[in-house]
C-alpha cells in the first residue's frame, strides 16, 4: 500500500485526512471518508497495528471514496514524529567522493521534527546560511515499538519507506557550532518527505533501488541503495540499543555522492532552484527553493 496524508482542496477547516493511493500518481482512497472511526493520521493508523492496515486494505479494495489528485494537497506521510534519526556517511560511493574512511559503526545524528515538510512544499533558505545543499535519501518509518531489537527481526518493525531530502546548511554543519551537525541539519523545511509511505510488502528489496537527485532538471546524484554501508536492519538494531523506537519514528539512511559541497567549485542552492528527489518503487518529491 501507499499511505498518504492530505487536505481536500476547497474544504476550509476540513482538517488532515488519511488515504491510500491506488498507485503512484493515481487517485486516492479517502480512508477518513470510508471509515470515520479510523485515526486521522498515518501515525495513528500505524499505532493500530495489523488491524489498522487491514482496514486500510479493505477500503482500498472497495474502490469507493476515491478522490482525484487534482482535488487534494499531499502532505508529508508522517508529521510530528517523536524522532527523526539520521545516518551519516552511509554510502560507500559517498565516502569515496570525499576520501573518507568507511565507518565501522553507524554515525547517528538527528533533525528536530519541525524540519518535516510536504513532498511538494517549498524549501526556505534561511538568512543565517549561505551554503544550503541537497541530499536525496531513502527514509523508513517505524511501525511498532521496540528496544534492543535483533537484526534478524528488525524489518518487522518497519511500516514502510518514503523519499527524503536531508537539506543541509554546510556552513553550520562543517564550520560553525563546533562542527556539530545538528544546527546545520534542522532549519525549518529542511526535510521534505513523501509522496507516500510505501509499506514494506510493496517494496521488493529496499537495498536494490535506484536513487537520484535533480536540480533544475540536471541530475546531480545517481546511485543505488545497494551502496548503503549499514542496511535498514543494522540501523534499527544499533539505534534501538540506546532508545525505544515508537510508531511514526522517521529514519533517514544516508545520501549517495553528488552533493554540492564536494563539487569543484562547490555549488549551493539558491532562490528559484527546483530540487527533485527520486527513488525507484517509492516515488519522487519536488520542492522549490524560496
Amino acid at each position: 500500500m501507499r499511505l498518504v496524508q492530505f487536505l481536500r482542496r476547497g474544504d476550509a477547516g476540513g482538517g488532515m485526512r488519511v488515504g491510500v493511493e491506488q498507485g503512484e500518481g493515481l487517485g486516492v482512497v479517502d480512508l477518513t471518508a470510508c471509515d470515520p472511526s479510523l485515526p486521522a493520521t498515518v501515525r495513528g493508523l500505524l499505532e493500530l497495528g495489523d488491524e489498522g492496515r487491514a482496514r486500510a486494505r479493505r477500503a482500498l479494495s472497495s474502490g469507493q471514496c476515491v478522490l482525484d489528485r487534482a482535488d487534494i494537497k499531499l502532505l508529508s506521510p508522517i508529521l510530528a514524529p517523536e524522532k527523526v534519526v539520521c545516518v551519516g556517511m552511509n554510502y560507500r560511493d559517498h565516502c569515496l567522493e570525499q576520501n573518507a574512511p568507511i565507518p565501522s559503526e553507524p554515525i547517528i545524528f538527528n533533525k528536530f521534527p519541525n524540519v518535516i515538510t510536504g513532498p511538494y512544499d517549498d524549501i526556505i533558505l534561511p538568512a543565517e546560511s549561505q551554503e544550503v545543499d541537497w541530499e536525496v535519501e531513502l527514509a523508513f518509518v517505524i511501525g511498532r515499538s521496540g528496544k534492543h531489537i535483533k537484526e534478524e527481526e528488525a524489518l518487522s518493525y518497519v511500516a514502510g519507506f518514503t523519499v527524503a531530502n536531508d537539506v543541509s546548511a554546510r556552513d553550520w554543519q562543517m564550520k560553525r557550532n563546533g562542527k556539530q551537525w545538528l544546527l546545520g541539519k534542522t532549519f525549518d523545511t529542511f526535510c521534505p518527505l513523501g509522496p507516500a509511505l510505501v509499506t514494506t510488502d510493496a517494496v521488493k528489496d529496499p537495498h536494490q533501488l535506484g536513487i537520484r537527485c535533480l536540480v533544475n532538471g540536471d541530475t546531480v546524484q545517481s546511485s543505488n541503495t545497494d551502496q548503503m554501508i549499514f542496511k535498514t536492519e543494522q540501523i534499527i538494531a544499533w539505534v534501538s540499543r540506546f532508545v525505544t523506537l515508537t510508531p511514526g519514528d522517521v529514519f533517514l539512511t544516508g545520501t549517495p555522492p553528488g552533493v554540492g559541497v564536494f563539487r569543484k567549485p562547490p555549488v549551493y542552492l539558491k532562490k528559484g532552484d527546483v530540487v527533485e528527489c527520486q527513488i525507484d518503487q517509492i516515488g519522487s518529491i519536488l520542492n522549490k527553493v524560496v
